[in-house]
């Protein structure tokens, strides 16, 4: 009986995945943690594409200094406030007000709200070149000022609520008001310079530092570039590209599907800088891929989450935070992206030893090489985008302009595309879409970090900051370790309830001053919270990066968000290492020599911190084999890899080289112990078999 030669070639020619661009169906690039929202239609969508423009387009004026308004030089203060007006109205169209609020249409109050936003924004928009001149920040400002900063008040509180839900409400609302009552004896520590409700709103909406102040400020200079830049990147198919790049590296490794999945959050979170879209986007093609490979739904859905997360701390595009970090340290965007580097490599390099550890433990193998795409194929394809990159980062880190940089990287991108790509040659409809794509992440970055600068805006009011360290400092003794501690606890209990960008806003005022004052490096001491504050997405009871992956694993959220902890176990030790050295954050003299050596130990000890946690050792095997030993072999490679991982010197009692040494202690001869014991146990069947 023959074969024939199509039935032949049949068998042998298995079908190519084909892999989709991940973004074809998705309206919106969330930055906050909501996904309950309406889509405009009609009017109200054209009101938001225009009023997007708007917005893209004073950014731009603002930015290059091309002079749109003739014979009219624009205050900063006048900018922020435009935008607060084009944009702060659509949270109440775009976020509805309940659960049971109706999706297909705008209530009669929500358009209420909108209106009552856009008139206070205008008379405040209006008022505040005259309140720079006459000091009306801090009193005497008109009566129609006072009313229209308590409507800006009002409406900030409720936009907080819609957009990041009754967790941010609750955090941010007492502390906006604390100024009223700042000076009430039972305060303690916080007990600080009193304001009449005058004061505070005056402070509150006409100064530099309150709903003007640093997270505003981020947004207007920096944040818009980006997120458009971003936009643009996913609307030209990139997604596609970067998902087919990461199947055609890292598909045909052990456990690939799961390697492909970092790789792939990596390449999208560079570019996108949101957890919740880079699960939505490469979990919907890496979580059944990673599920058809032989990995649990709720594992899948784990490894996905965590891998998303590490969107806001890759460079060169970080999440909005990374912006509000640049303006609170009043440094360049790119020396914050710089400082992310290596925390961000030792994130990616922890999480691919897990995988790694767990593929090997359980025995699954990489996705055949027929059925993924080519390389050169995937490079052809997409080449271009490789040159808009190489632009992003050459004008960040060589010439130095983050308000630029993204624009002219977009400029490139939008004409190579249109040059090179006949399937995302963009129309009228996809310029629609672009505006109205970016107007919905716009409205609700704004209704985020407006009323998270009234936080700023009350300590600020109170003058209770400095004596808040000091006493924090007593309550430590002066330790950092123990500070550190409070911090990270801290970091990771808000961030369960509160976006981000809100978390690290709250202990950038309250506790890293106490760390600054014992002399840890301002920057990793930034990085540290905002690394803690991030890793709530991954944490229960929240973890909103989890419970979405597992939408789409279709496994218990609950169960996922756990599953998320333990597979990126090793990710809660890193943010220590850098911030006892703070040449991990390529900070101090010269640090670029100590950082290469700290993150090759840091790589060094992580590989063995992996093995313990997943029982499968590099270069040993199975701790399987070590029988009743498994356990204790497990643990102390957890502690001899957290030794060997953890800088020496600076506020730690004894040098590197005495803590690599002890590190060496505890791994030597627990290797040598497990390898004999793995290997003796696989002979054993050899010898059983043997006649």
């Amino acid at each position: 009986m023959s074969t024939s030669l199509s039935d032949s070639a049949a068998i042998v020619m298995p079908k190519r995945i084909e892999f989709e661009d991940p973004h074809a169906g998705i309206s919106n690039l969330q930055e906050a943690e909501v996904t309950r929202v309406r889509t405009l239609r009609g009017a109200w969508r054209w009101a938001l594409i225009i009023a997007t423009a708007a917005t893209i387009l004073l950014c731009i004026n603002q930015q290059f200094s091309l002079r749109f308004f003739i014979g009219y030089t624009q205050l900063n203060t006048e900018y922020f406030y435009l935008l607060i007006a084009l944009m702060l109205p659509f949270t109440f169209l775009i976020f509805p007000g309940t659960e049971t609020a109706r999706l297909d249409r705008v209530p009669w109050y929500d358009i209420l709200f909108f209106l009552l936003t856009f008139g206070a924004a205008i008379v405040l928009m209006r008022s505040v070149r005259k309140a720079a001149e006459a000091g009306w920040e801090f009193g005497g400002a008109p009566t129609t000022v006072i009313v229209a900063g308590l409507i800006m008040w009002v409406v900030l509180m409720e936009a907080l609520r819609r957009t990041g839900g009754w967790s941010l409400l609750l955090s941010v609302l007492p502390f906006t008001v604390y100024p009223l009552f700042a000076d009430a004896k039972w305060l303690g520590p916080f007990r600080g310079t009193q304001s009449t409700l005058e004061q505070a709103t005056s402070y509150h909406v006409l100064s530099g530092e309150s709903l003007l102040g640093i997270p505003i400020q981020a947004f207007a200079d920096t944040v818009i570039g980006f997120l458009v830049f971003g936009t643009a990147l996913m609307m030209t198919g990139a997604g596609k590209f970067f998902i087919n790049l990461a199947f055609a590296m890292c598909g045909t490794f052990r456990g690939g599907a799961a390697k492909v999945c970092i790789f792939a959050s990596v390449l999208l979170g560079m570019m996108s800088g949101s957890i919740i879209s880079n699960v939505l986007t490469a979990g919907t093609m890496t979580i059944p891929v990673m599920k058809k490979s032989g990995f649990r739904a709720s594992y899948a859905g784990a490894i996905e989450a965590c891998a998303s997360t590490g969107a806001v701390l890759a460079p060169p595009v970080m999440g909005a935070t990374a912006f509000v970090i640049a303006q609170f340290l009043n440094v360049s965007y790119a020396d914050v992206a710089i400082a992310a580097i290596i925390p961000a490599v030792l994130y990616y390099v922890g999480l691919f030893m897990q995988v790694d550890s767990y593929a090997a433990r359980h025995g699954l193998k990489g996705i055949p090489r027929a059925e993924l795409p080519k390389i050169m194929d995937t490079v052809k394809d997409g080449w271009y985008y490789i040159f808009v990159i190489a632009l992003l980062i050459i004008m960040l880190l060589y010439f130095k302009r983050e308000s630029h940089a993204p624009f002219y990287a977009t400029a490139l991108l939008l004409v190579l595309n249109q040059m090179f790509s006949k399937e995302t040659r963009w129309t009228l409809t996809t310029i629609n879409k672009f505006l109205e794509v970016n107007g919905r992440t716009f409205v609700e970055l704004v209704g985020i970090l407006a009323g998270c600068g009234l936080l700023i805006g009350a300590f600020s009011m109170t003058g209770v900051v400095s004596s808040l360290a000091n006493d924090l400092l007593r309550i430590a003794g002066d330790n950092p370790f123990l500070l550190l501690g409070m911090c990270a606890f801290t970091s990771l209990v808000l961030g369960l309830g509160l976006t981000t960008t809100a978390c690290y806003i709250f202990l950038a005022i309250l506790v890293a001053p106490a760390l600054e004052k014992v002399g840890l490096n301002r920057m990793a001491v930034h990085m540290f919270i905002f690394y803690w504050g991030m890793l709530s997405s991954i944490t229960p009871p929240v973890a909103i990066a989890s419970f979405a992956a597992a939408g789409i694993a279709g496994s218990p959220a609950m169960k996922t968000g756990w599953e998320s902890m333990w597979v990126g176990s090793i990710i809660y030790f890193i943010p220590f290492f850098f911030v006892l050295n703070p040449a991990l954050v390529l900070q101090g003299d010269n640090p670029y020599f100590a950082a290469l050596g700290l993150m090759g130990l840091a790589a060094f000890g992580t590989l063995f911190i992996c093995g313990g946690i997943q029982g499968y050792q590099a270069f040993v095997g199975d701790l399987r084999g070590a029988g009743a030993l498994e356990w204790p072999l497990r643990v102390l490679l957890v502690i001899g890899g957290f030794v060997i991982a953890t800088p020496g010197g600076g506020i730690m009692p004894i040098s590197q080289w005495q803590i690599t040494a002890l590190g060496l202690v505890i791994l030597v001869p627990t290797v040598l112990v497990a390898l004999t014991l793995v290997r003796r146990q696989a002979l054993v069947p050899s010898q059983l078999r043997a006649p």
